[in-house]
């Protein structure tokens, strides 16, 4: 969070707890601004390159698909954690701007597959170096920092 110009903790007080596997929450809050302010900084980005904030995540989330074989429309509805007509939307509208193709699943034709275009890989390169960058620039102190704090999952 950016400090505070107005309120100081009392004398011998602290803002995190001193008690094993206590939550930080000063870093807890920090990252969460820098968290928000990332975020931000990406749509911000996204739309100064042409894309809507939606339409960059999900040309992250084709080019970043793991499961063997190209993502369909209901894996990119999954990933954006949308309805998968809304997803389907999403896909027209991105095909009619050339940055996805879609092709039918050979073994499945009720199933659309997705690709990048050369025009889409292009934006998402440009826009994942500035967010990379953009990470290594701002998050990492915080994240860092509340990674320390915080105890291992799975752990009280």
């Amino acid at each position: 969070m950016p400090p505070s110009k107005h309120r100081q903790a009392p004398a011998g007080t602290t803002t995190r707890s001193a008690a094993a596997g206590a939550v930080d929450y000063e870093a807890l809050a920090r990252f969460r601004y820098r968290l928000r302010a990332f975020l931000a900084f990406s749509e911000n980005a996204a739309r100064k390159a042409g894309l809507t904030p939606q339409q960059h995540q999900a040309l992250l989330g084709i080019k970043g698909f793991v499961h063997p074989g190209p993502a369909t429309v209901g894996d990119i509805a999954r990933f954006l954690l949308i309805r998968h007509h809304s997803a389907v939307e999403l896909m027209n509208r991105m095909a009619k701007l050339g940055l996805i193709s879609r092709v039918s699943d050979p073994t499945d034709a009720r199933r659309v597959q997705l690709k990048l275009t050369k025009k889409g890989e292009r934006k998402l390169q440009s826009l994942s170096k500035k967010n990379v960058e953009e990470l290594r620039r701002a998050a990492s102190p915080a994240l860092h920092r509340l990674l320390k704090s915080s105890p291992p999952p799975g752990e009280p």
